[in-house]
């Protein structure tokens, strides 16, 4: 088996998932590039190898099982182990103006859509690669949430939070809450996983509001690089903890 580690990033194919996935690939870790579109995941694959990565796409729909369950089966041909997991796929709902997301006129169907991919997707994802990253020496997790996933920031009328997401924002909140209980039950394990901030950033999912994706996806890196015995249950961006 080579020595050579491996970073799965889901919705890798373009955008804050790409350059995470650019960044893991120049500090020498061979990247799966996670697409629910195979050919958009093996055009991202053309730009990361034109760079120097080695990469290889799979197709991965957060979703739906049969495609995570294909994704590990794919993984382990090529090698037989996970290093890195970056739960990145994620999307925001319908929206009103202005971003908001009214919580007296929701659509349940959207919100649903919402948790499935948010939510339900990153616990899948990890769940079915969990026997790939226990194969390695010093396996990380990490989820892309938001600081409007902070309920303590969400709560102080001191702190600037943007529009009222009644979908979006829970979601991550959720998923805050499932990294805390992820890292309970790794305790001990050498296993670290927490969530990630980028903060606003710059691609279609905004509106291409905010700051680059490549700069955007460095906490990301980070903690998917921690040496043992870093933290874990925690969630951080670019300034350190924020609060949950």
């Amino acid at each position: 088996m080579s020595n050579q580690k491996t970073a799965l990033v889901t919705g890798a194919n373009k955008g804050l998932g790409y350059e995470i996935a650019a960044g893991l690939g120049s500090r020498g870790y061979r990247v799966v590039v996670g697409s629910r579109d195979r050919a958009r995941g093996d055009a991202a694959v053309k730009l990361l190898d034109a760079a120097g990565v080695d990469a290889f796409a799979v197709a991965l729909d957060v979703t739906s099982d049969r495609s995570v369950t294909d994704a590990v089966g794919l993984i382990e041909s090529r090698g037989g182990r996970l290093d890195v997991l970056v739960n990145n796929a994620g999307i925001s709902g319908e929206t009103g103006p202005g971003w908001v997301q009214d919580p007296t006129t929701l659509n349940l169907d959207v919100v649903r859509t919402v948790v499935e991919t948010n939510v339900y997707g990153a616990i899948r994802v990890t769940n079915a690669m969990l026997p790939l990253l226990r194969r390695s020496a010093s396996p990380r997790i990490v989820n892309i949430s938001s600081s409007v996933g902070s309920v303590n920031w969400q709560a102080d009328p001191d702190v600037e939070v943007g529009p009222i997401m009644a979908v979006y924002s829970p979601t991550k909140s959720y998923l805050n809450a499932i990294t805390v209980q992820y890292a309970r039950q790794f305790a001990g394990t050498g296993i670290l996983i927490n969530a990630a901030c980028p903060g606003l950033v710059a691609t279609d999912f905004t509106g291409f509001r905010g700051r680059p994706a490549r700069e955007a996806a460095a906490t990301a890196i980070r903690l998917a690089t921690l040496p043992d015995g870093g933290p874990t249950g925690s969630f951080f961006n670019d300034d350190g903890v924020i609060p949950w």
